[in-house]
């Protein structure tokens, strides 16, 4: 793993959660997405080598959603950023961490993804992701 790419974070309304912080971090978010197959739109903040994703469900039974209604806003996931995320799955499919999705997926940001299960990663939802060429 090369370095922790971004901090994911459920929020309820990026209206209201937005602002809030680009006054925490001191910067302007610099990009929001929506990405339809997982019912969320994102927004991003620049930190030093590292970002924030701020996560909104679009639909009510969409993963952000559920995460929100069991938790409530916070903390969704850690992402690394990996070079091969084929061979990282591959790897740590080998070593017994359970795979979300057999194959990367799209994701925001131009990254391909791959979640990795709490239960074999100490409860904490990790996220592989690549720059897509």
């Amino acid at each position: 793993m090369l370095k922790i790419e971004h901090l994911g974070i459920a929020v309820k309304e990026l209206a209201v959660s937005v602002p809030l912080f680009e006054q925490l971090l001191n910067t302007p978010c610099y990009k929001t997405e929506t990405v339809a197959s997982e019912g969320v739109n994102t927004a991003f903040f620049l930190t030093g080598d590292a970002k924030v994703e701020l996560l909104e469900a679009t639909k009510e039974d969409s993963p952000i959603s559920k995460f929100i209604g069991k938790k409530g806003e916070g903390i969704h996931h850690i992402a690394f950023e990996v070079e091969n995320i084929e061979a990282e799955m591959k790897r740590l499919s080998a070593l017994g961490f359970e795979l979300l999705n057999e194959t990367p997926k799209n994701g925001a940001d131009n990254k391909l993804v791959c979640f990795l299960h709490p239960k074999t990663t100490n409860g904490v939802l990790i996220e592989l992701c690549q720059e897509r060429k």
